[in-house]
């Protein structure tokens, strides 16, 4: 997972380094272009981030959003000089219902 707002074909944005208001356009967006899911992700310190994310969206852009799943648990990431060490990973996904008009 890199600091990018990376997105995917199964409208998943994750959460990295960049500041917060970029991976609330990229959610935002998701949402613009007729998506009614998109996933966030994020792994360690991002993860308050990623909570912040999603609380912007629902609170100031998309109001209908509403939160329909966190998943928390622990990656294995190999480091560069090969040593494994865990860290907590978390997944919000935000869902709307589509406009009726």
């Amino acid at each position: 997972m890199s600091g990018g707002t990376s997105t995917s074909d199964d409208n998943t944005v994750f959460v990295g380094t960049k500041p917060a208001s970029s991976y609330v356009l990229a959610v935002t967006s998701q949402f613009e272009e007729g998506s009614s899911r998109v996933v966030i992700k994020a792994r360690g310190k991002a993860i308050s981030k990623a909570v912040d994310v999603a609380e912007i969206v629902r609170r100031r852009y998309v109001r209908n959003a509403e939160v329909a799943d966190i998943s928390i648990g622990t990656e294995e990431i190999a480091s560069e000089d090969g040593r494994t060490f865990r860290v907590s990973s978390m997944t919000i996904v935000l869902t709307r219902q589509a406009d009726m008009t």
